[in-house]
């Protein structure tokens, strides 16, 4: 495979922080979304293509996932290796006030695949900007996970189902949104 077709992996913020059920919304969905994630991650190190670790930064003092808090570090499952790439952001898109799309360039990435933390938020913005910027881009729905949230009306929303409609705004319109295992199967074949 040349190296402009060589996809590239993006780990959107799979940090210790997000452990913190509580404070994220009290449940999550898809508790296997680090272990489909870390399976996508060691196919991409076995064939030798470009990854790159997202990490938010919170600007919220208060949050786990604030600089300098035990929180804010990469979950040992996708921790990443000292020759793989590590983005920081202080926002939902890994985009903007960073150099990853100029990294993308570089390498002439054409095609990305995106899995992580959550799927409503900085997966979500990522995926949107990733689709808008060209890139032929994968959204792998069980490597990625949100928790419940309350609406302005105080309607309580459950993860699944933010999960669920969130995946279905970006298919074929952002991504292409598809399982992990037909993900893997499908690059084995092109690869």
């Amino acid at each position: 495979m040349n190296s402009d077709s060589k996809p590239a992996l993006l780990l959107i913020d799979i940090q210790k922080g997000l452990d913190d059920i509580d404070y994220y919304g009290g449940h999550r969905n898809n508790l296997q979304a680090e272990s489909n994630a870390r399976r996508i991650l060691e196919f991409w190190r076995n064939h030798k293509l470009p990854i790159f670790h997202i990490k938010h930064n919170s600007t919220n003092p208060n949050s786990p996932l604030a600089k300098g808090q035990p929180g804010n570090e990469f979950k040992v499952i996708v921790e990443p290796l000292a020759s793989e790439t590590i983005i920081e952001k202080e926002v939902n898109s890994a985009f903007i006030g960073t150099n990853l799309k100029q990294q993308l360039d570089e390498l002439a990435i054409k095609k990305i695949v995106i899995v992580g933390l959550t799927t409503d938020h900085c997966v979500s913005s990522s995926t949107r900007m990733a689709g808008n910027l060209g890139y032929d881009t994968f959204l792998v729905a069980d490597a990625t996970a949100t928790f419940d949230k309350v609406g302005a009306d105080g309607t309580k929303y459950k993860a699944e189902m933010i999960h669920e409609v969130e995946l279905a705004s970006l298919h074929n319109e952002f991504a292409t949104v598809i399982a992990s295992d037909d993900l893997l199967k499908s690059f084995k074949e092109i690869l």
